[in-house]
C-alpha cells in the first residue's frame, strides 16, 4: 500500500470509528453491536442480529447504512410465503404485454450494497436457494435464465427473534458468519433516557459519513493487507484447543473467515497488524446457540482481556443474587429487607466500584470494554430490582442511587 493509500485508509477508519460513535450516542447499550456490524462489513460477510422485536434491530441496520454515500440500501421482511421475485426483482408488466419476460432489479436485493433481512429463517422453500446463492457468491439467476446477475452486495445485516429449526434455515444460518444477541435495555438510566427521548427530541448531533467507494476500497483492498502476526496465530490455536475441551467445534471454514473480521478490527482501529485485543469480536462468531456464548466469550476474554474475565466472574456473582431474590418471591418483607441489606446491598454496590475500576484498567490500556459495559449494566438492573423490590425505595430514588 501506498504512501496516499496508508493516509487514505487511516481517514476512513478514523471516519469510520466516529460513525459507530455517534450512533452509540443514539442507540442505548449498543456500541459493541454497532462496531460488530460494521467489522462484519468491512470483512465482507453476513451477520445476524438475534433478540426479541423492538431492540431496533432494522434501525441500527438503515442508520448505519444511512452513512455510506451512495450505497444503496435494501430490506425486506420474510414470510414462507416471499417468492424469489420479490426479493430479487418482479416481472416486468408492461414488457409482459409486449411478449417479452423480464424482471425489474432496481431497488431490490440485485442492486443493493447492504441489505436488511428480518427473519430471515422464514426464508420460503422457492427462495431458498437464490438467497443461499445471493449470500455466498453475491449472484442471482435470473427467472428467465441466461447468465447469473452479478451483486454489488458488500454484506447483509439479518435478523431473527429465534435460531432455525430446520434443515433449509440452518443452510442459511450456517453462512451468517457473525451472530450478536440483543435484549432489551439493561441499565435503569437508559430506559429513563430511552423514555425522555420519546417526549424531548435529542438537538442533532455531528452526522460523519463515508464515501461508498471509500468504503468498497476499505474492504478489497485495505482490510486484506493488514497483518496477521505469528502471537495471533498461536492464539488462535490455543482458543480453537480450549473450545474443543469444551466440546464446542467450529469448522475449519468459520475459523479462516474469522481472519477477515480481526483483520477488519485492527483496520477499524487504524492498526497495520491484528493484535490481541481484536480478537474480543470472536465471542460473535464461534458458537453455535445462545447457551454456548457465555462459555466461548469466557474462554476469549481469559485469553486477551484479563479485566473482562474479572467481569465475567462478577456477572456470575450477580446472576446469583438475582436468582436469590427470584427464590424469595412471596417472603414476607422483614425477610426481604434483612436479605437486602446485610447480603445483597452490599455485594452489588462492591461488584458495581469494582466494574468501575476495571473500566477505568481496561480504557487506560486500550482495551475493548463491551463485556464489562454489558456488565455494569445488569449489576444496575439487579440493584435497582432489589432497592425496589426488597426494600420498596421508590423507583426515583433507585435512579438517584444508581
Amino acid at each position: 500500500m501506498g504512501a496516499q493509500d496508508a493516509q487514505d485508509a487511516q481517514e476512513t477508519a478514523k471516519r469510520l470509528r466516529a460513525i459507530v460513535d455517534e450512533l452509540s450516542d443514539r442507540f442505548y447499550e449498543r456500541a459493541d453491536v454497532l462496531r460488530t456490524l460494521l467489522v462484519t462489513l468491512l470483512a465482507g460477510q453476513h451477520s445476524l442480529v438475534l433478540g426479541p422485536p423492538g431492540t431496533a434491530k432494522s434501525e441500527m441496520a438503515r442508520e448505519l447504512t444511512a452513512r455510506f454515500d451512495g450505497a444503496a440500501y435494501w430490506e425486506i421482511l420474510l414470510s414462507k410465503f416471499t417468492a424469489p421475485t420479490k426479493i430479487f426483482g418482479p416481472i416486468d408488466v408492461a414488457a409482459l404485454a409486449r411478449g417479452e419476460y423480464r424482471q425489474v432489479y432496481d431497488g431490490r436485493a440485485t442492486t443493493a450494497h447492504v441489505a436488511f433481512i428480518d427473519e430471515i429463517f422464514k426464508c420460503s422453500t422457492a427462495a431458498l436457494n437464490e438467497t443461499l446463492g445471493y449470500l455466498n457468491e453475491r449472484i442471482y439467476h435470473p427467472e428467465s435464465g441466461g447468465e447469473p446477475i452479478r451483486c454489488p452486495l458488500i454484506g447483509a445485516i439479518t435478523a431473527s427473534n429465534e435460531l432455525p429449526g430446520g434443515e433449509d434455515s440452518a443452510a442459511i444460518y450456517d453462512r451468517l458468519l457473525v451472530r450478536i444477541e440483543v435484549g432489551y435495555l439493561e441499565s435503569p438510566s437508559n430506559f429513563a433516557a430511552l423514555v425522555r427521548s420519546a417526549v424531548n427530541r435529542p438537538a442533532p448531533t455531528a452526522r460523519t459519513t463515508v464515501d461508498l467507494a471509500a468504503l468498497q476500497h476499505a474492504v478489497t483492498e485495505a482490510v486484506p493487507t493488514v497483518d496477521v502476526p505469528d502471537t495471533i496465530v498461536d492464539a488462535l490455536c490455543t482458543l480453537r484447543a480450549a473450545l474443543r475441551r469444551k466440546e464446542l467445534v467450529a469448522s475449519d471454514r468459520r475459523w479462516r473467515q474469522a481472519v477477515g473480521l480481526l483483520q477488519a478490527s485492527a483496520y477499524l482501529e487504524g492498526r497495520p497488524a491484528v493484535a490481541d485485543t481484536d480478537l474480543s469480536v470472536l465471542t460473535h462468531v464461534l458458537w453455535n446457540s445462545p447457551a454456548e456464548r457465555p462459555t466461548v466469550e469466557r474462554e476469549v476474554l481469559h485469553l486477551v482481556n484479563p479485566d473482562a474475565k474479572e467481569a465475567l466472574d462478577l456477572a456470575d456473582a450477580i446472576e446469583e443474587l438475582e436468582a436469590q431474590l427470584d427464590a424469595m418471591a412471596g417472603q414476607s418483607r422483614e425477610a426481604l429487607s434483612d436479605w437486602a441489606i446485610k447480603k445483597a446491598h452490599i455485594k452489588l454496590a462492591t461488584a458495581g466500584k469494582r466494574l468501575e475500576k476495571l473500566r477505568e484498567e481496561a480504557t487506560v490500556a486500550g482495551r475493548s470494554t463491551a463485556a464489562i459495559d454489558r456488565i455494569t449494566g445488569r449489576q444496575r438492573a439487579v440493584r435497582a430490582r432489589v432497592l425496589t423490590e426488597a426494600l420498596g425505595v421508590d423507583a426515583n430514588m433507585v435512579q438517584a442511587q444508581i
